[in-house]
């Protein structure tokens, strides 16, 4: 509805009212614990970039790998997750998905002590499959915990704490691996060998909770619409949109640090990893004032706003005017901040029975993450890091598109 939340009418549980209305808050809070896991895993990957550029002694356009295999992973594990989902459950599947994210974490041990960037690519990569798993799973879980009139704004909600887990990674990074000298891995060791055991045991909480189960409800509408899954035009616009909006998130943050460090002098590696966190704090708390504000504005027309406002800031970030630039590069973060769950909502709107199915597709689409980074290395080494901007820029172009005309339903 114009001027409301969108609502994912595909999918639903009974009617949450009285006792069972109550019984829904636990699981919800315990699922959006998932988001801040997945936030603090993408707010170290910035850092871990810069850092390992010193510490590895690899160029920026290397490091970028980093980014390919975490958003790689998102390619090639997101289907297979699903279709696990499909036949075991979305409460196995989480606990599958912790499970490997304690596992890849726990790789960075033998990484660090090999000083071998290709073992941290693997230790990452497995890392990331538990995390496509938590997604496959928890953005579609999120909408039915609940009315699903508002399906829209508790998805939202529970991507706050992704934003929260997104500031806190870089302020973790910045304190930890900068502040042990250059040539020492020991904090990274560290780090992540307590997000394993952390990890380890939120799964064993997931083994011993009762979640409610999820059944598809379809409108009489819906279940007419014998269409195939890529017949429905909205959702292709979705898995598109989302491809390039990954992409411009993660481009955005993966040479943040380097761009901060040339464009504003005196600026220090640390001094830029708090910079980053304050791009994050603005990514969080664009999250609340954007459900807010999608209470009197439509979804999709604050998708497109936020998009053009990204558009202006990508092109005065590519005049790498010193701190006024950085600052613009900082305000990215807040307007970017509705545009996943924005994207993904629109994108699986009445899918009927396809709505499991085509949430793993836009959940692949994150794969765009894997791809941008690296071209934006490539234009860094051969123009400078503030032109390797223009390639977000493009981005959020078509974001502006799908929020503009791309999101209507066929």
């Amino acid at each position: 509805m114009a001027g409301g939340a969108v609502s994912n009418s595909t999918y639903t549980s009974s009617p949450p009212s009285g006792k069972q209305a109550g019984n829904y808050l636990f699981p919800f809070i315990l699922v959006t614990s998932l988001f801040f896991l997945w936030g603090l895993a993408y707010g170290l990957l910035d850092v871990l970039n810069k850092h390992f550029q010193e510490v590895l002694n690899i160029t920026p356009k290397r490091s970028t790998l980093l980014q390919g295999a975490y958003f790689g992973a998102y390619f090639i594990m997101a289907l297979p997750a699903g279709m696990f989902m499909n036949r075991f459950g979305y409460k196995k599947g989480i606990i599958m998905g912790l499970l490997l994210y304690a596992a890849g974490a726990f790789l960075f041990y033998p990484s660090a002590r090999a000083l071998n960037f290709d073992f941290f690519l693997l230790s990452l990569f497995v890392l990331a499959c538990g995390l496509a798993c938590l997604e496959t799973a928890a953005n579609p879980y999120v909408t039915v915990l609940g009315p699903k009139e508002s399906s829209e704004q508790r998805l939202n909600l529970s991507q706050c704490f992704n934003g929260l887990g997104s500031f806190l990674g870089p302020v973790i990074g910045g304190a930890l691996f900068f502040g042990s000298g250059k040539d020492d891995l020991t904090s990274v060791q560290l780090t992540y060998i307590v997000i394993g055991v952390v990890v380890l045991l939120i799964a064993a909480f997931f083994y011993r909770t009762k979640l409610p189960e999820i059944k598809e409800a379809e409108g009489e509408a819906v279940m007419k619409d014998e269409r195939p899954l890529f017949a429905h035009k909205h959702f292709v616009g979705g898995v598109i949109a989302q491809f390039f909006y990954v992409a411009a998130q993660v481009g955005v943050g993966a040479l943040f640090i380097n761009y901060a460090t040339e464009y504003w002098q005196g600026t220090s590696n640390e001094k830029a990893a708090y910079l980053l966190s304050a791009g994050m704090v603005l990514f969080l708390a664009g999250r609340f004032v954007g459900t807010a504000l999608m209470r009197k504005i439509a979804p999709n027309q604050l998708l497109a706003l936020y998009a053009f406002i990204n558009v202006l800031l990508c092109a005065f970030v590519m005049t790498g005017s010193g701190a006024a630039s950085v600052y613009a590069l900082i305000a990215v973060f807040f307007f970017m901040s509705i545009m996943f769950p924005t994207i993904f909502a629109l994108g699986v709107k009445d899918l009927g029975k396809h709505t499991k199915r085509g949430a793993s597709f836009i959940v692949m689409s994150i794969v765009g993450g894997a791809s941008v980074p690296y071209l934006m290395g490539v234009v860094t080494e051969m123009y400078s890091t503030a032109i390797s901007y223009g390639i977000p820029l493009l981005c959020f172009v078509v974001v502006f598109y799908y929020g503009w005309r791309g999101y209507k339903r066929s």
